[in-house]
């Protein structure tokens, strides 16, 4: 993991790639209860016998959005921001679903600071470009520009 002292030396990191996450297993238990937990219980999703018939590799795949809320996790597992009071997530900017993701697969997330400018209040403005890698895959699960603030 990347260990930035404080916000101010956030800009030392710009374009420089972050330590990879963990890799993290997409179960089909993760998937039912991230499906309970948005009401999103589409097929593709939880019908196991039909996605054996019926999807690529007879598998089910992952809600697109789960994968997307696996950024704090993943990327706390990148970096870490000594001496700050708070991060607020601002957004995220152009995130494309790229590749499905299979039950059963693995994926971790690389992440590069791609912009950082201090803010009137102190804060930093960061912008982080996130690539949801699929293990034994060629192409990631998806892609997305996020938006932190950070404050001393």
């Amino acid at each position: 993991m990347v260990i930035i002292n404080n916000p101010s030396e956030i800009k030392d990191f710009i374009n420089k790639p972050l330590t990879p996450s963990e890799w993290y297993h997409v179960t089909q238990d993760k998937i039912n209860k991230f499906a309970d937990a948005t009401s999103d219980h589409q097929w593709i999703h939880v019908d196991e016998e039909k996605a054996k018939r019926e999807m690529p590799e007879g598998k089910t795949i992952a809600h697109g959005y789960y994968m997307v809320s696996l950024l704090p996790i993943l990327a706390a597992q990148n970096a870490k921001i000594k001496n700050t009071s708070k991060t607020l997530n601002y957004g995220s900017d152009k995130v494309r679903f790229i590749n499905m993701v299979k039950v059963d697969s693995h994926v971790r997330l690389n992440r590069i600071i791609i912009a950082c400018e201090e803010m009137k209040n102190g804060g930093f403005r960061v912008v982080n470009k996130c690539e949801l890698e699929i293990k034994d895959d060629i192409k990631p699960a998806f892609i997305a520009e996020t938006i932190s603030l950070v404050f001393p």
